[in-house]
């Protein structure tokens, strides 16, 4: 097995090599103007005051294109995880409560598989997240008095995020590393939206879910 030049981790001899190791990216705020440091926040929303972020300077890094890959993959992952541990610590359903604690179980396995992958260290999860973050970046009208809003925000959520891979990994030259993260990115995703649309036909008739 490999061993990064870098970090002097392990690598995968089958995965795109690209290291996110000890990466602390500065951010400005475009509607408060605070800066705020990591490699990636829930959404690229500004944590103080759900604006968006934008980069600001930056050392070099080899293959800029392949890194904002992974760090966006990272937006997303702590996004959904942050919105799923929130809906089930607050839903009133004990039934909707345990089913996203399961999503949330699943999207912190897969922030620890981008992390060990690509040897970045793994965000810290958020405490005052607020679940109207997430209805901002769906665009889906908050219902707290319904509680079906809730997986529509879910799935809509991550159709975005099967969107965006998509279209970035058509943009991205063939051959490309980043072509290829964006369409393994997306395929992920795409689970993820059958498995969210599942688990609601199957709360919506009273079934047990399948996870």
């Amino acid at each position: 097995m490999s061993i990064c030049p870098r970090c002097q981790q392990p690598l995968d001899d089958d995965e795109p090599y690209i290291c996110c190791a000890g990466r602390e990216l500065r951010w400005r705020c475009t509607s408060c103007q605070k800066v705020s440091e990591g490699f990636a926040f829930p959404y690229g929303m500004c944590p103080h005051c759900k604006g968006r972020l934008e980069l600001l300077e930056r050392d070099g890094v080899e293959d800029d294109a392949a890194l904002a890959a992974v760090r966006k993959a990272f937006e997303i992952e702590i996004g959904g995880h942050a919105y799923y541990t929130r809906v089930a610590l607050e839903a009133k359903d004990p039934v909707l409560s345990e089913l996203f604690g399961r999503f949330a179980a699943m999207e912190q396995e897969h922030m620890a598989t981008l992390a060990r992958r690509y040897h970045a260290e793994l965000p810290a999860p958020s405490s005052d997240f607020q679940i109207d973050r997430a209805a901002i970046f769906t665009g889906v009208e908050r219902r707290p008095e319904d509680p079906a809003n809730l997986f529509r925000i879910a799935i809509a959520f991550e159709q975005r995020a099967v969107e965006f891979f998509t279209r970035e990994g058509e943009r991205a030259p063939a051959g490309s590393v980043e072509r290829q993260l964006y369409l393994e990115l997306a395929a992920e995703e795409r689970e993820h939206v059958e498995l969210l649309g599942t688990e609601y036909r199957r709360w919506e008739s009273g079934r047990s879910g399948i996870l």
